[in-house]
């Protein structure tokens, strides 16, 4: 029995390959396959002299977008056609996610397969990960196909009418969308708040002490049994002190008349207080925090962060790596406590396993944070990878182990 076995990339291909037992082909699509016509000259003649074909969306028929194989694709489908006849059952191994979904939707219109197909997913490329996915296959979820499909109607809609506009008064060559248009309009509001903004000033004090050699810092709080005015007890839109606000507004005059006043003065610590802090160590990666550390730690950009990123999901490194939760399997964290007993000991291991939940009501949780994969963490060294590579893979399993270190005082 023959399997031809679909994936994006070649990089993905040549990972998987090496888990599949004998009878697998596994193909790249190299992305999608099928799309909107990216240009005039690929719409469909049949379709040219309707008024809706430049968008490639019949807004006079329910939205129906208008899909066709782009010149640079045929080429790959006619291959991936090629190989599917030689073959007694398809399976889809596009990402689990809303693109990863359409574009498995969109081989199955193309293919039009006459043999059994599954649909199989997976958030890590590991032997173990890939052997659970053959064996728990499912069907296309309509649900996801139609979030993507929308959001993709919605970018060209928007996209289409907007960015012209952006050409005019803005800068050729902008892009507008879903995304980008309400950035705009969040910058919009943002400036037209800077505008508006009045500014107002106080002034407060400050003194530098020491207690037997122990240099500290103390701050001035309360003047005749009242409040000091801070920044945030200011009006934005007037420049003046909030309506309600019972504090004293020092300027530069009283301040400097209140520091003659004391400065030759003694000064008496009247109380201490002293409090115990526990600090938590930071949660696994998600998408987001990925890019932030990357780019204050490595100097990459989103862009660069994610490409990155998805050369290790793809060799095998890491899991999924695009994600809004910080939550970690029962797999991950025994991989990081055994890590941590094994390399610096068990007193440095947290004495029950720790996990994280995603505070955001609207984050999407179905993948795990970016960890790294596999029932046990190889080390950055063990790894053999090198630069960019091996400078994220070292920050990603660093953030995994620690999240199960034991806490400090």
């Amino acid at each position: 029995m023959s399997t031809l076995v679909i994936v994006e990339s070649p990089t993905k291909a040549r990972t998987i390959r090496n888990y599949l037992p004998s009878g697998y082909q596994v193909e790249a699509s190299m992305g999608h396959v099928r799309d909107l016509p990216p240009s005039a000259k690929e719409i469909p003649p049949a379709y040219k002299d309707e008024d809706w074909a430049k968008l490639g969306i019949n807004v006079e028929n329910d939205f129906q977008p208008l899909y066709v194989v782009p010149e640079k694709k045929k080429k790959v489908v006619k291959e991936l056609k090629t190989a599917l006849k030689n073959a007694d059952e398809l399976i889809l191994a596009t990402d689990e996610d809303r693109e990863g979904e359409s574009i498995s939707w969109h081989l199955l219109e193309i293919l039009k397969p006459k043999v059994p197909v599954k649909r199989m997913v997976f958030h890590e490329i590991t032997k173990e990960a890939i052997k659970k996915a053959l064996q728990d296959c499912r069907q296309v979820d309509q649900d996801l196909v139609h979030a993507q499909e929308t959001r993709r109607i919605l970018d060209r809609l928007v996209g289409y009418t907007v960015s012209p506009l952006l050409w005019q008064k803005i800068s050729w060559g902008l892009s507008a969308g879903r995304v980008q248009s309400v950035a705009v309009r969040l910058t919009v509001l943002r400036e037209r708040e800077r505008r508006a903004f009045q500014s107002g000033g106080y002034w407060d004090l400050k003194a530098d002490l020491e207690h037997k050699q122990e240099p500290f810092e103390a701050k001035l709080i309360t003047l005749d049994g009242k409040r000091l005015a801070t920044g945030s007890d200011f009006d934005p839109d007037t420049g003046k002190i909030a309506e309600g606000r019972d504090v004293v507004l020092l300027n530069e005059t009283e301040a400097n008349k209140l520091k003659e006043r004391v400065i030759d003065q003694t000064w008496t610590v009247t109380n201490r207080e002293e409090k115990a802090s526990k600090r938590k160590p930071y949660a696994p990666f998600t998408t987001s925090t990925l890019q932030i550390d990357s780019n204050r730690k490595l100097g990459l950009s989103a862009r660069e962060t994610m490409s990155v990123a998805q050369k290790l999901y793809e060799k095998g490194f890491i899991t999924y790596m695009r994600t809004d939760s910080v939550h970690l399997s029962q797999q991950a964290i025994s991989a990081a406590r055994e890590c941590i007993e094994q390399k610096y000991g068990k007193e440095y291991l947290s004495p029950k396993p720790r996990q994280y939940s995603t505070s955001s009501k609207g984050a999407q949780e179905a993948h795990e944070a970016i960890r790294p994969a596999g029932e046990s963490f190889r080390t950055p060294q063990e790894t053999k990878l090198k630069d960019r590579e091996f400078k994220l893979y070292d920050l990603i399993w660093k953030r995994t182990v620690a999240c199960q270190w034991q806490m400090r005082v």
